[in-house]
């Protein structure tokens, strides 16, 4: 068990084989999850958001206990069915929300999976559009025009995973990275997560391969209690008879000696808190749709 403390504030292609199937492996942990907003005034009008971690096949989410100031109602957004918490502080000075969970999370094996349902056809429409900065046409389809891109589903998403590993470093030492722009980041060349991912999407949807990106946290791979100290993303491909392959491009970067295992994988070291970019909030927020929520 992990005791995870979190303090966020509102703002020739080889396919990698696996030799006979394995158990995921897991963790269960704790998952304090909290903010404080400090000094609200007396006239303000506040609306806080919480992006919530759900159910999944591959992990298991329990409320253990909340303290929220002010009345909580619970939404899902219409498109990609994300969960979040909303409320609105009704005193001025500070306010504090905590949540906390206990969590299940089990390793990804995408390549072990097989008899996947396919997608509906909202859903592949979903995963074959555009995002604002994940566009179908322009700079990283330029990146991708002499790839004699593969009729296989699987293979496909190897040689885009290889193109976007081959073409990018992580890096966060340089200002830009973290918005998911895929044109910025063909540009850059450098980036972390969001940027890697998003360059994937792009790559993929624009080739005909349904991808989706999702983010939440990312664990330290030691058991004990610790604090995280950022999110983490990652995005998945659809192909016929596996169903959602992930693909952690970023992580391969920064651990050649994984980059196999990336492809088609993913470690029981993180949760999913939500899934899409362009998000619309429920309730609807009066700005523009989120990049993304976490």
């Amino acid at each position: 068990m992990i005791r995870s403390q979190l303090v966020m504030w509102s703002a020739c292609l080889t396919i990698a084989s696996i030799a006979a199937a394995k158990e995921p492996s897991q963790r269960t942990f704790t998952l304090n999850y909290g903010a404080v907003l400090q000094d609200l005034p007396e006239d303000a009008q506040v609306r806080v958001w919480v992006p919530l971690p759900q159910d999944s096949a591959h992990q298991s989410v329990r409320l253990v206990s909340k303290q929220i100031p002010g009345d909580a109602v619970v939404g899902s957004d219409e498109t990609y069915g994300n969960k979040m918490l909303y409320f609105e502080p009704h005193d001025s000075g500070d306010a504090e929300f905590q949540l906390t969970f206990k969590i299940t999370r089990r390793e990804v094996l995408g390549l072990q999976q097989h008899g996947a349902p396919g997608l509906t056809a909202a859903e592949k429409k979903l995963y074959l559009s555009a995002n604002s900065l994940v566009p179908l046409e322009g700079k990283p389809q330029e990146l991708i025009a002499n790839l004699l891109r593969s009729d296989d589903p699987l293979k496909l998403g190897k040689q885009l995973y290889l193109r976007v590993d081959e073409h990018m470093k992580y890096d966060k030492s340089r200002p830009g990275y973290g918005n998911g722009d895929a044109a910025w980041a063909c540009d850059s060349r450098f980036g972390n997560c969001t940027d890697f991912h998003s360059l994937f999407n792009s790559f993929a949807r624009s080739s005909g391969l349904p991808s989706r990106f999702e983010i939440g946290f990312p664990l330290p791979p030691e058991r004990g209690e610790g604090k995280i100290v950022g999110y983490h993303c990652w995005a998945e491909f659809f192909a016929a008879g596996h169903g959602w392959v992930p693909v952690d491009i970023s992580e391969a970067d920064k651990h050649p000696d994984m980059k196999e295992y990336y492809f088609g994988n993913l470690t029981e070291n993180r949760v999913a808190f939500s899934r899409g970019r362009d998000i619309e909030l429920v309730p609807r927020q009066k700005g523009d749709p989120l990049n993304y929520f976490v």
